[in-house]
């Protein structure tokens, strides 16, 4: 069956349409819009849900000329994602509205959240490279507005701005992985092809020669996993997932479990066929299991409900990335299964922390117990998902967790990787038994005793219960039937993204093997481990605090702050009012860039670089050129004025000899107004100026650097005609006529060149115009509101003792940070009030 493209589109479209009405729908629902966003996802759900058993590519012309569309492709993967998305999407918006209850803002959540979701389908089905790019940095940012969504909180913006430069920096690591595939691409598979990922898949055996052949393979596969990394927290980029949890719950439960930040994942899970091996193995299993290990040590040091799951989202996140990393089969289940069980027990328990904290005004671990007495049917949900999460048989998470086990064995003896794939099992034990220990934390939240200092709580409302608890319904179905998961979802995601995937069965081992041992040894000591679990959060935390080198977000920290302060001292260098500085930096940054593209363009050519003139032309340049010293050497204005005309007058000269009259009537009568601009403006500015040393030796190296760049670029675009050898005339010269759409290079020419020129002018003349618009309402304002530009030349007048102001910046500083701060507005929901995460990442 081919996918139906009206309907795709329609899916990915319809939450962005209906993100953009939002404002509108606002005013008539009022919190309640939720019951929209509600029907929106609903709707995508339903239309994917048709293209269920598809595979193909729909195609819409974006970019033709680059050969770049809208490209989506469906497979079971895709679908796999998309359907969770929208799926876990619909219920969260039906859990929204009494959980917003009486926040403002709402308009901007409801539409983010919408986006996002849209978002995230885009990037399951996009098939282009540069659709799959503008997707994943969509994702980047609604999830900056979510979690920065309380604005007024200090934590939640330094929470916002940490995931956008996380995040939004490893989106620029895969823009070049993409565009180096996409350059392979286009000589594997064709230029019509070159941005097409299902395409590339399709010929995956001669993507992979063809990088190694060029030496990309392991360059390209490294960025893309930087890419994958930040977006699905991997250490040591995993410290900006605990901080997002500054974000509303609803909003961690969305993005930070079932959705964005198995972005990476699902990307890795993608391309694997196309860069699976050795090196493969190596860099995704070591990051995944890695993670894995680290962030469950830091979830059991967790005092917050709501950092403990992220932590465990993290560990979990690094157990797919290992999954996927793995070159057998099994990985590939394990990866795509886990995902699918993942968002199942995760989402829900994120919702449970929600209604923890929205009933009993806490989230903090040493606060709570006892709570089954209250809330019986949350502490039912809690036990299906918490026991899954820990891998606890028959609990669905136990599924994916012993196919891991199975992937790490068979790893063992991969002989490629040598003594490291020895470890690899052991450090998946050792991993998951701090997995066992942090859930059993969470689900005893709801046993034991209760403490004295909890006050009464109430049950929650039945929108914020039903979310949950079907979410919890669903694993316990799976945890019943793990096959039936299988065969309705899971074998039509693997296929896609393992090489060789056979028919896959899952269920209760009826048998001993290594993987059972291993899990066997992962749950005994897990339990036997639990009763010390306060010494060893203590311990951790101890280590956290006395060596605070090893949290991440020290190190984010300090080079956050040290570019701040180094910012802000070259702010005070290059912004210090003095137009001599600005025209250093500008001309400076000019010479620069321009020499730096010639090189990379390979314009200069040296050998070609040659100068012909007459008798009477260089003697008319060696005149203006002793005219250009003279303007240098002259120590007063009206000199300066004098010999600057001299050599004005001596360039129109030169284009007479060089039969342009009309460039030399334009140059004389440029150069006579300028003389004439000098000599009425001369009484305002001082007879000269007495400079230091180091501003001359500064200036002497600008002039030099401005007069080689000027020399070069008139050297390489006008030295050679058309059919010679130089870069810049010789491409212009082969292009102008069939791409230019005239009948000769004189006429395509101007009308590109003078259509600049004319644009430019149109833009002088509004600028010119708003200028006297402000001047007039200024004035009409009264004597006050009229600018004094005195100061200007006052500012002229004492430049010659401005050397101190110059190298020691401005004295009065302009701080960089500001504005009000507070909390956010409880509104019956002081969980939210974020102040930070406690424990191994603190503000």
């Amino acid at each position: 069956m081919s996918p139906d493209q009206a309907v795709i589109v329609a899916a990915v479209a319809l939450p962005f349409a209906a993100a953009a009405l939002t404002p509108f729908v606002f005013r008539i629902l009022g919190e309640e819009t939720g019951i929209v966003g509600v029907l929106v996802a609903l709707s995508s759900f339903a239309l994917l849900l048709t293209q269920y058993g598809a595979e193909g590519t729909v195609a819409l012309q974006w970019i033709p000329s680059l050969d770049i569309a809208l490209r989506f492709y469906v497979d079971g993967w895709a679908l796999l994602f998309a359907l969770l998305a929208s799926g876990i999407g619909a219920l969260v918006f039906a859990y929204s509205p009494a959980y917003m209850h009486g926040q403002s803002g709402l308009v901007r959540y409801y539409a983010a959240m919408l986006a996002f979701m849209g978002s995230i389908v885009g990037v399951a089905l996009a098939s282009d490279l540069i659709a799959i790019f503008l997707f994943w940095e969509l994702t980047s940012l609604c999830s900056f507005v979510l979690i920065g969504f309380y604005t007024a909180d200090d934590s939640s913006q330094y929470a916002a701005r940490m995931a956008m430069l996380i995040t939004v920096g490893g989106g620029l690591f895969l823009l070049v992985g993409l565009l180096l595939l996409s350059v392979m691409a286009g000589d594997v598979v064709g230029p019509a092809s070159a941005f097409d990922l299902a395409a590339m898949l399709e010929n995956s055996d001669a993507m992979q020669s063809a990088l190694r052949d060029r030496g990309l393979f392991v360059p390209v596969m490294g960025l893309l996993a930087i890419g994958a990394a930040t977006k699905s927290a991997q250490v040591p980029l995993h410290f900006w997932l605990p901080n997002a949890m500054a974000a509303p719950t609803p909003v961690s439960a969305f993005l930070h479990s079932a959705t964005m930040v198995k972005v990476g994942v699902y990307f890795v899970g993608r391309v694997r066929p196309m860069f699976l091996g050795s090196e493969w193995l190596l860099l995704f299993v070591t990051l995944g299991l890695t993670t894995m290990t680290v962030c469950a040590i830091m979830a059991v040091a967790a005092t917050d409900i709501k950092e403990l799951l992220a932590y465990s989202t993290a560990s979990h996140l690094g157990l797919m990335i290992a999954g996927f990393g793995f070159t057998s089969v099994y990985g590939a289940e394990a990866g795509v299964f886990h995902l699918f069980n993942h968002a199942l027990f995760k989402a829900p328990l994120f919702l449970v922390a929600g209604i923890i904290a929205h009933e009993t005004g806490t989230r903090q671990i040493d606060s709570l117990g006892g709570l089954r007495r209250d809330l019986p049917v949350t502490a039912a949900i809690t036990t299906i998902v918490a026991l899954s999460m820990a891998g606890i048989p028959p609990f669905n998470g136990f599924y994916s967790k012993e196919l891991l086990y199975e992937a790490a064995v068979e790893a063992s003896h991969h002989h490629d990787i040598g003594a490291l794939g020895r470890l690899y099992p052991a450090v998946a034990v050792f991993g998951s038994i701090f997995t066992v220990l942090y859930s059993l934390r969470f689900l005893s939240l709801f046993f034991g005793d209760r403490p004295d200092e909890l006050g009464p709580v109430q049950s929650p409302p039945l929108t914020m219960l039903v979310p949950p608890a079907l979410l919890a319904l669903l694993a316990a179905v799976v945890s019943v039937d793990p096959q039936l998961a299988v065969d309705a979802i899971v074998q039509s995601g693997l296929e896609a993204t393992a090489i060789d995937p056979h028919e896959m069965h899952v269920g209760i081992p009826t048998s001993y093997s290594l993987p059972v041992g291993m899990s066997a040894v992962t749950i005994g000591v897990g339990l036997a481990a639990f009763p010390f679990y306060g010494r060893l959060n203590g311990s951790i935390r101890a280590i956290s605090r006395a060596v605070p080198q090893i949290r991440p977000n020290w190190w984010y920290d300090a080079i956050v702050d040290g570019l701040t302060d180094e910012g802000r001292w070259l702010a005070d260098r290059v912004h210090n009012g003095l137009l001599r500085t600005y025209a250093t930096w500008t001309l400076s940054g000019t010479c620069v860039l321009a020499l730096v593209g010639f090189v990379a363009a390979g314009a200069i050519e040296p050998a070609e670089l040659g100068v012909e003139a007459t008798l009477s032309i260089a003697l008319v340049l060696l005149v203006a050129a002793t005219g250009a010293l003279a303007v240098a050497l002259s120590d007063s204005h009206v000199a300066g004025v004098l010999t600057l005309s001299i050599l004005g007058f001596m360039i129109a000269i030169f284009y007479i000899l060089a039969s342009s009259p009309d460039l030399a009537l334009t140059q004389l009568v440029v150069e006579t107004l300028v003389l004439l601009i000098f000599l009425l403006v001369i009484e305002e500015i001082p007879e000269s100026y007495a400079i230091g040393l180091r501003r001359s030796i500064r200036d002497v190296v600008l002039s030099l650097a401005v007069g080689t760049t000027a020399f070069v670029t008139v050297l390489v675009t006008t030295s050679a005609r058309p059919g010679g050898s130089t870069y810049i005339a010789r491409q212009f010269a082969e292009r102008a006529v069939p791409e230019g759409g005239g009948s000769n290079i004189v006429n395509v020419t101007l009308v590109d060149f003078r259509g600049f020129d004319t644009l430019g002018e149109l833009v002088v003349i509004a600028l010119a115009a708003i200028s006297i618009l402000t001047l007039i309402v200024m004035r009409g304002s009264g004597d006050g509101g009229l600018i004094d530009t005195r100061a200007g030349n006052e500012l002229l007048d004492n430049e010659s003792s401005d050397d101190e102001r110059l190298e020691g910046g401005l004295s009065e500083e302009n701080p960089l940070e500001g504005g009000p701060s507070g909390t956010p507005p409880d509104g019956g929901n002081s969980d939210d009030a974020d102040t930070g995460i406690e424990g191994g990442d603190t503000q």
